[in-house]
């Protein structure tokens, strides 16, 4: 109600044409429904054209590249030529990051083998995830246009390598709303001692409506910082306060019709919301002890394996779109701290057993069917040994070429396999999957209509998947 009362007649009567002002103004106060968030011009496109096979996302993001060779994508050929001089035709026309000269080939220093009755290619190094793989679709042939990791990570998120795009969980909580109005639809957490590379602009709205900001979390202190009361305020106090801000935002609204005014009015009733709802959902001491030790999870521990967990409790409460972020995978070489061989396995060991038991769980409470969860980084690594500086430590480059990405969950085809490289790991030979085409795939599988769904900004309809033609539904990748 306060929403409408802070709208002009003009902005009423134009809001109204088609019906669908109650769903644009239902929606910036965080409520669920189909087409929500909407103008009336664009409300249309949004709406699902089809059933949804998922209700929500969890994005596991190993933020820095994790080298596909080591993990994945099995090559003998290259163990064979381990530390080798790198052929000739694999550096012609090519550009690295830090690479120089003619470096040698690096095979892996792990035991692959098997897994899983779909019989996947794995490292020894994710004993636990193997555990789980066949209720995966493993993409080995991804390829991005970005060799550096900020834009990378920004194409991977926003569908633009350039700062200004809206995130994917602020594209599919624009859509679809979410099912929590005490909540936030899209939930930001972080691991691993750091944001990743391409900072908040990961989470951010872009141009999209301002209410659609992913809301980052914490596990140790205040969950969201400037949410909590100052000392010697009450919530009583805070309403009082919270009443006569919006009162003066209404007349704002009125005066000026800036719809960023009423997405202030409906942020200050989501943080007050918030109060009561988000300290009971981030505690993980509420869950049994044995559901904490299947995921390595503490209380109060800043940890891959508490923000797992949370994002279970998250989506399991209606929240729309859950982004973990967990940096420490750009392993160069320069020393033991990134290397494949001492820091690899750590974390590795740090997301392993969370990731299995996160699929688990939701599969046992009936939540994998409609709960996508997909793990990846932002691009792969070289199959030739990077060697900064002469460094003796063993690592990879950035290669954007090719590299391993699994999706699991709400409509994704367990255990199917998609696309392949070359004998050496360093090209596609097979479905090259580019990173506008997952994204394509997860917003069909959520009801959205990809190449419709859309947003007037600087004179383009501007979409997740970018403005380019092109673009391709993965029925590969589909249930």
């Amino acid at each position: 109600m306060r929403l409408a009362r802070a709208e002009t007649r003009r902005q009423f009567l134009r809001r109204s044409q088609t019906g669908l002002g109650a769903i644009a103004l239902a929606s910036l106060m965080g409520r669920d429904g189909f087409g929500a968030g909407l103008s009336d011009a664009d409300a249309s496109n949004a709406v699902p054209k089809r059933p949804a096979k998922a209700k929500s996302v969890i994005y596991l993001h190993m933020s820095g590249g994790p080298p596909q060779q080591d993990l994945f994508d099995y090559k003998p050929l290259l163990n064979k030529h381990h530390m080798e001089p790198c052929p000739e035709e694999l550096l012609k026309g090519q550009r690295f990051a830090f690479i120089k000269g003619r470096p040698k080939m690096l095979g892996t220093p792990y035991k692959f083998a098997r897994r899983g009755e779909s019989g996947q290619w794995m490292s020894e190094l994710l004993p636990h995830t193997a555990g789980v793989i066949d209720e995966a679709a493993v993409v080995r042939s991804m390829v991005t246009t970005e060799f550096n990791h900020a834009p990378a990570e920004l194409f991977m998120f926003t569908g633009s390598p350039r700062n200004g795009g809206a995130a994917m969980g602020s594209w599919i909580t624009y859509g679809l709303g979410t099912e929590n109005e005490d909540l936030p639809g899209f939930v930001v957490m972080i691991s691993g001692g750091t944001d990743p590379t391409g900072g908040k602009a990961l989470w951010s709205t872009g141009f999209l409506p301002s209410v659609f900001q992913g809301v980052q979390c914490r596990t140790v202190g205040d969950p969201v910082l400037y949410v909590g009361d100052p000392n010697g305020m009450t919530r009583e106090d805070r309403r009082r306060t919270l009443d006569a801000i919006n009162h003066l935002n209404e007349i704002e609204a009125r005066e000026h019709g800036d719809p960023e005014t009423l997405t202030r009015i409906s942020q200050y009733e989501l943080a007050f919301r918030m109060q009561a709802s988000v300290p009971d959902v981030m505690d993980v001491g509420r869950e049994p002890d044995s559901i904490r030790e299947e995921y390595g999870a503490e209380p109060g521990a800043a940890s891959f394996a508490n923000n797992c967990l949370l994002a279970r409790r998250l989506v399991e409460r209606g929240v729309r779109y859950v982004q973990l972020f967990d940096w420490g995978w750009d392993c160069h070489g320069t020393g033991a701290g990134d290397d494949i061989v001492h820091q690899l396995p750590k974390k590795c060991k740090d997301v392993d057993k969370p990731i299995a038991a996160l699929i688990r769980d939701l599969k046992r409470r009936g939540m994998l069917d409609e709960t996508i969860v997909v793990w990846g980084g932002e691009f792969g690594r070289t199959s030739m040994n990077e060697a900064r500086g002469g460094s003796t430590f063993l690592g990879r480059d950035h290669h954007p070429h090719c590299f391993t990405l699994w999706a699991a969950g709400g409509g994704i085809k367990p255990g199917a396999t998609v696309g392949a490289t070359d004998e050496l790991g360093s090209s596609i030979v097979e479905d090259p999957v580019p990173v506008h085409d997952l994204q394509a795939t997860i917003l069909h599988l959520l009801g959205l209509d990809p190449f419709t769904f859309r947003y007037p900004f600087q004179g383009l309809q501007q979409r997740l998947i970018g403005v380019e033609e092109g673009v391709r539904i993965r029925k590969d990748l589909l249930a």
